[in-house]
């Protein structure tokens, strides 16, 4: 069976343009839930004009169905938790999605500095089992970067690896004469 030709959203009548912006956005929304800004680009890129859009998403934000400090806690817990991100990384991602500067900010503040160390350790652990056949200079290096990407702060990868190395077991460290911030 052929499929009807596909009609450009303009070429709708209004409450056809409106109903099927809003069919793209629900079923987006089932699958996780989203930043309005997210909506916004999925509605453009799918040839929603900007009035459309906008009427479309206020009605989301109004019934509860699109909150972007709710997406921005929920967010924050599952990429910190799952992929270790710091603070600084989950606010960037955050902003990366059109989420507010303050509100990413406020979100990521609920990961505090003992549970930013903590993560940061955890990491470090699981990557030191499979950097046994290398030189500490190469360790270190592949450590820190590692932190790096994930967004820890210098000082703090630093500290964590320092300890780890001498837990895991390390006969000196080239960190001890490092200065930390």
């Amino acid at each position: 069976m052929a499929r009807a030709p596909k009609v450009p959203p303009a070429e709708l009548p209004p409450e056809e343009r409106y109903k099927k912006a809003k069919e793209i956005c629900f079923d987006l929304l089932a699958a996780r839930p989203r930043t309005r800004e997210e909506l916004r680009q999925a509605l453009h890129r799918k040839g929603f004009d900007e009035e459309t859009s906008q009427t479309l998403l206020g009605k989301l934000d109004r019934a509860g169905l699109v909150n972007d400090a709710e997406f921005a806690e929920l967010w924050v817990k599952s990429r910190h938790a799952n992929q270790g991100l710091s603070r600084t990384a989950l606010v960037a991602e955050l902003r990366r999605k059109g989420v507010d500067d303050e509100v990413a900010v406020q979100a990521a503040g609920e990961v505090d500095r003992e549970s930013e160390e903590q993560m940061a350790r955890e990491l470090v652990r699981k990557r030191l089992g499979s950097l046994g056949n290398v030189d500490e200079q190469t360790a270190l290096r592949r450590l820190l970067g590692f932190l790096a990407r994930k967004g820890y702060p210098q000082g703090l990868a630093y500290t964590v690896i320092r300890e780890e190395l001498r837990e895991y077991g390390a006969e000196s460290t080239l960190l001890d004469d490092a200065v930390i911030d």
